[in-house]
């Protein structure tokens, strides 16, 4: 993990949705980035997964994603390597990276024999540190503090996009003073 007094201008934003909340037992159903040049959005990776097993309806509900939007679509075994490619040797910043960084690894380690070696900046973290006056720090609630638009909320890309403009926040408001 980065230390939080470096905030890195080019890096890659990442986010992923899952059928449940253990790497052991669920699986990737969405994995998305969004890359950063000079703190500007350049590229952006979506994609659904088949997770060969069905998404419960409270994933479902959560998340927006059905059972017949990943029915059709490629295997983690086919994406990972695509999306681990858009990410390269860039720094990631995700909220709460922690998880997406656990499954991730997991399926590196069991599918590819690999590591997840990347260094990391976890905006839960930061605002945590900076944002004192607020309570809760879920991603809905910075989004709110910051003024971001929410609709769409535990979709992959939504979230990278509003983990970036949260960072973006945080840089401006409590660091760039």
């Amino acid at each position: 993990m980065l230390s939080t007094s470096e905030f890195p201008t080019d890096y890659t934003v990442i986010d992923i949705e899952t059928t449940g909340l253990s790497p052991d037992k669920n699986n990737i159903i969405e994995l998305s980035a969004i890359k950063i040049r000079n703190n500007k959005i350049t590229d952006t990776f979506t994609e659904l997964i088949n997770p060969n097993e069905r998404i419960n309806s409270y994933i479902t509900n959560l998340t927006g994603i059905t059972n017949s939007m990943v029915e059709n679509v490629d295997t983690l075994e086919h994406i990972l390597p695509k999306y681990m490619n858009f990410i390269a040797d860039d720094i990631v910043l995700g909220h709460n990276v922690k998880f997406d960084i656990r499954f991730i690894s997991k399926n590196l380690e069991k599918l590819f024999n690999n590591r997840f070696k990347n260094e990391s900046m976890d905006t839960m973290k930061l605002s945590r540190r900076y944002c004192t006056d607020i309570t809760s720090h879920k991603l809905s609630n910075l989004a709110n503090y910051f003024n971001i638009d929410s609709k769409g909320h535990h979709r992959g890309l939504k979230d990278c996009e509003m983990t970036y403009y949260v960072y973006e926040g945080i840089k401006n408001k409590y660091i760039n003073k």
